[in-house]
Formats: structure tokens, sequence, C-alpha cells
């Protein structure tokens, strides 16, 4: 999507480590006219795959999964993050590493939320190692739902996690793809 790689020139800002800051449009102060753009974008890719539920993962992936869930007309089920392990037979959970954060956490999604029938699309603001959409995969098929593809709205290709759930089966479409990224230039795929 040429308007998410011209938004990330613009105004994204790159940080030590491999991060890169989409703060000012996208997960912290969200430019709105864009966000509908992102949310009919994610509905045309996945017109066809007779996706019934939107799983993403709090909190920066819920504003993309609320905008193609309503460009869709689908329900959205956010995972919610939590230090602790805490027993609870009525969550399916999962353990995701948070790459720009660097911690760990645990998510739950309760179980009344997702069902066999469902047929599942994965959103997240950022896919970069896929923790956290591997998270949300293992939630959707503990709960014996079908995952029929993961969006994101920037993919860092050279960190492999896209590249690792393709070869592994599952449709990943992602709105801008960053392949090389320096201190001071990024390089879309």
């Amino acid at each position: 999507m040429k308007l998410m790689e011209e938004k990330i020139l613009s105004e994204g800002v790159i940080m030590p480590g491999g991060v890169i800051k989409v703060g000012s449009f996208l997960n912290e102060r969200i430019d709105t006219l864009m966000l509908k753009e992102v949310g009919e974008e994610i509905a045309r890719l996945y017109k066809d795959s007779g996706a019934t539920l939107i799983l993403t993962i709090e909190s920066s992936g819920i504003a993309i999964a609320v905008a193609a869930g309503m460009a869709m007309g689908l329900p959205v089920v956010f995972a919610k993050k939590s230090k602790t392990a805490k027993k609870d037979d009525d969550v399916y959970k999962a353990l995701v590493h948070s790459f720009s954060h660097g911690k760990e956490n645990h998510v739950t999604v309760r179980k009344e939320y997702i069902h066999p029938e469902d047929k599942v699309l994965v959103v997240d603001d950022f896919l970069t190692h896929g923790s956290a959409i591997n998270g949300l995969i293992a939630i959707a098929e503990d709960a014996g739902a079908e995952v029929v593809g993961c969006a994101a709205a920037v993919e860092k290709g050279f960190q492999m996690g896209g590249d690792n759930l393709r070869a592994r089966g599952y449709r990943v479409e992602s709105l801008a793809i960053i392949d090389d990224m320096t201190e001071t230039e990024i390089t879309f795929r």
C-alpha cells in the first residue's frame, strides 16, 4: 500500500536496535483517514477469505483490526496481555514476546468469544519475528477455529516472521514490507 510506505517515510522515526516508531499516525496518535483506508485495503485483500471473525492483540492492533472489521462487517476479538500465567479454565492462552518492548506476555481470549466454526483473520499493526501473530494463531487453533489469513500494517521482512508464516502455509498480507532498514534509510519490498 503506497500510502503506508509514504507515511512511514515521512513520519516514521528510526530508533536504535531496528525499531521504527509509527506512533504519530498508526498507534499512539491515529490518522483516522489513513486508518479507514487501511481497513478497506485489508477488507479488499481478504474479501473472499470466508472470514467470520477478526482476532488481534491489545493494544496497538485494536484500531487496525476494528477498521478492518468495520469494512468487512465482522466482529473483532482482542487478546488481553497479562504478566502472569494465572490459571483460568475459561480462556485460551499463549505466550508472546514483544520485540519492541523486550518482554514476554501471556495473552488470553475468553473461550466464549471464539468457536470451532469461526474462520479467523488475524490482524496486527506490526509483524516482526511473528511472536504475536503466532500466539494468536495458537489461540485460534486451540479453539478449533480455522485461520484464513494474517494481515499486518507493517512487516519487517528482514526479521523473517512473515516469511516463516508463509512457509508454514499461512496467507500473510502486509500493507508495507520493510526489507532493509539502516539508521537513516528504509527500503521497501
